[in-house]
């Protein structure tokens, strides 16, 4: 199978096979562009031409599946993690270029607002937000970039808020700040699928994600340094947005529609002031709907090929995980395992949580049980799990700053804001939903009907039976 290293041919093939519609030109920028790409979640990406008149066109949905995300790296759905854990494994160096597309066209006087065509998406989001721009920043003490996917709220002509978690970019911003220096960064818009997916890859904080793109396309990734500061970027991306996020400046930001589906609160956060804008001669700009296949297949596939390689370590009887979509891709671990030990699925369990502390509730099943199936899995937790004996419950332990129920009973400051030790504060849950090693005849085995798999329909089906003059007939 090929791989898609570029965004347009990416583009194009999905068009070619019927997984990517253009709409109508003039597609409002708030909430109906966001409307029709939500609407196709999941059946099609979108391409919209001049919406609100803009001369750049705007593109959503073209990773909202994780059977595209797999045929775009070139394997099959079955070895998508392990082909996703070998590439984080082994980094390939980026390959330096003084000429790039990205750079093509560059505008020193600009007004973000209308440079670009950013969307409002929701209906309570306080303005227009990049969902899908890749910030990449150095270390301010080693000079090795991270890349992260933040939301960006363009606030005015230059200056956008950022929401900044505590990970990487939130350590290197806190290091500039303390040398009272701004920190330099670009927001890359537009970059191909293997790329993109590279961005979300959960690594240790020296390890520069655009090394990873590089071992997913499988040879160094093209990459130009910044015009107005020595961050480097994808050479072939469509937009970089140059700028500094200057030291203890912060300005309001949200609500803003996340991905658990609520909103956030309205807080002062950093601010990306703007340098320089650069793009190709005719730019495409990528948005993600929060909240919605895309966004949620972007975060959930790197954190399962993490969260497999860190079980496995410790479990090699791990065969499969799988973050569900109905726990929005980050808080609900599904957890298959060959078992071998009647206390290994708690042991799973307590490794799971601390695989990442976005890990709120885990189910462990037996190797019969798909994890990819919601339904099977419910079905696990119905028939082999009881309370008494395979409920595991941890309290006051770090969870996510996104999750709206963490914020019940936690003590607030004179502005109403939890105080950053507090926020995210969780209770945990496991199920060991397994069955017994050992049991009385078949009253565990799950129920076959020999040959199922083995159907063909193409063979047994008769298209041409008449049956409704049988009927008639009869």
């Amino acid at each position: 199978m090929n791989k898609f290293t570029q965004l347009r041919p990416w583009l194009a093939h999905l068009a070619n096979t019927n997984r990517l519609l253009a709409t109508k030109k003039n597609v409002l920028l708030k909430h109906e562009l966001a409307a029709i790409a939500k609407k196709l979640d999941g059946k099609s990406s979108v391409f919209f031409p001049n919406p609100d008149g803009h001369a750049i066109p705007v593109v959503s949905g073209f990773m909202s599946s994780r059977s595209w995300i797999a045929e775009a790296m070139g394997v099959s759905e079955a070895d998508l993690l392990n082909a996703y854990r070998v590439a984080a494994d082994n980094p390939l160096p980026c390959h330096l270029v003084k000429d790039a597309p990205c750079q093509e066209v560059v505008h020193q006087e600009f007004d973000v607002r209308t440079l670009l065509p950013v969307p409002t998406h929701s209906e309570h989001d306080s303005g227009p937000y990049i969902t899908a721009g890749l910030v990449i920043a150095r270390n301010p003490k080693t000079g090795i970039q991270n890349v992260s996917i933040n939301r960006i709220q363009v606030n005015s002509k230059d200056r956008m808020a950022v929401l900044i978690l505590p990970r990487h970019l939130h350590a290197f911003q806190q290091a500039a700040e303390e040398m009272n220096q701004p920190l330099p960064v670009a927001v890359v818009i537009g970059v191909d699928p293997l790329t993109l997916l590279a961005s979300q890859a959960i690594a240790p904080i020296d390890s520069d994600e655009l090394e990873i793109a590089g071992a997913l396309h499988g040879t160094p990734l093209d990459v130009v340094k910044c015009l107005s500061n020595d961050v480097v970027v994808p050479a072939n991306a469509e937009i970089v947005i140059e700028g500094h996020i200057p030291p203890k400046v912060r300005e309001l930001e949200g609500p803003f529609g996340e991905y658990p589906k609520y909103y956030s609160s309205q807080e002062k956060r950093q601010v990306i002031v703007v340098d320089i804008v650069t793009h190709r001669k005719d730019p495409i700009f990528h948005t993600i709907v929060p909240a919605e296949l895309e966004h949620l297949l972007l975060g959930s596939i790197p954190r399962e090929a993490t969260i497999l390689s860190h079980l496995r370590r410790s479990f090699p009887g791990v065969l499969d995980v799988h973050l569900s979509l109905g726990g929005v891709g980050r808080y609900h671990l599904y957890v298959q395992i060959k078992k071998t030990h009647e206390g290994l699925p708690k042991n799973v369990i307590s490794g799971a949580f601390s695989s990442h502390y976005d890990v709120k509730h885990v189910v462990v099943v037996d190797e019969d049980v798909d994890v990819h199936d919601p339904a099977q899995v419910e079905w696990a937790i119905a028939t082999r799990f009881q309370a008494k004996r395979g409920l595991v419950v941890m309290h006051d332990t770090q969870g996510s700053v996104l999750d709206p129920s963490t914020t019940v009973g936690l003590p607030v400051d004179k502005d109403g804001i939890i105080p950053s030790q507090f926020q995210g504060m969780s209770s945990k849950m496991g199920l060991d939903a397994t069955k017994p090693l050992t049991y009385e005849g078949h009253v565990f085995t799950k129920v076959k009907i020999p040959g199922e798999d083995a159907v063909n329909l193409d063979t047994v089906l008769d298209p041409q039976f008449p049956i409704a003059s049988y009927l008639k007939s009869n």
